[in-house]
């Protein structure tokens, strides 16, 4: 049985009198995709956001390895984000001033590896995504699905435990949709880094080993798929 990389026991977030997350018990274990689906509002980015450190929850624990990360610091958090976790949003977020390369390096050279060592290693992930040409393109000078999968280098040349990522689709055609989603859950799992991703579209979802069904601040229901 695998080991658990990411748990989250009994998580609770409240905006007000709303609430987010009623007690929301999920894990990840190695090398494992995980898909969060459900309504709007009905919490599944709330649950991402919280299993990534970004939220803190008003109950409940998160633990990365066994090791509790809701109750560190924020340098200590922020750190731990940067080092141990990857992220894939839906635009990309991509910095316009910088070439490709960059856009990959910068979490490296953010932790203060050197730029020409941090270049060295973003390039090694362009030609398994199928870059291969487009390391000095600026992100206004790629597609919609290039952009991504540059998103989806940035994650993985940290080498992280896991990769967050928030509707990594929703803002591709179909064609384009499928072949992202292909490349990110085969890449995070040659690396050996696990994969939780919210997303609205089932046929997303269905390339991922698990997905999970939320509502209303609950788990409503689960799906597992045997992945070749």
């Amino acid at each position: 049985m695998m080991s658990t990389v990411l748990a989250g026991h009994g998580l609770v977030k409240k905006y007000g009198a709303t609430t987010a997350l009623a007690g929301v018990d999920v894990e990840v274990g190695e090398r494992d995709s995980l898909a969060i689906m459900g309504p709007s509002g009905s919490g599944k980015s709330t649950l991402l956001h919280t299993l990534a450190g970004i939220v803190r929850p008003d109950g409940g624990q998160v633990l990365l390895r066994g090791e509790r990360i809701d109750k560190l610091g924020e340098n200590r958090l922020s750190a731990l984000r940067r080092k141990r976790f990857g992220f894939v949003f839906q635009s990309g977020q991509l910095l316009p001033e910088l070439p490709a390369e960059e856009n990959v390096a910068l979490p490296l050279m953010l932790e203060g590896m050197p730029r020409k060592d941090a270049v060295a290693r973003a390039r090694r992930w362009f030609a398994p995504l199928g870059l291969d040409g487009l390391e000095h393109r600026r992100p206004g000078q790629l597609s919609g699905g290039q952009a991504q999968r540059v998103a989806i280098a940035r994650a993985l040349a940290v080498e992280p435990d896991v990769v967050f990522a928030d509707e990594p689709t929703g803002a591709l055609d179909q064609a384009t949709s499928t072949e992202v989603i292909r490349l990110l859950t085969s890449a995070t799992r040659d690396t050996g880094a696990s994969l939780v991703m919210v997303t609205h579209d089932a046929d997303v979802a269905a390339h991922c080993d698990r997905v999970l069904h939320v509502r209303d601040g609950r788990i409503s229901g689960h799906s597992q798929y045997t992945v070749a």
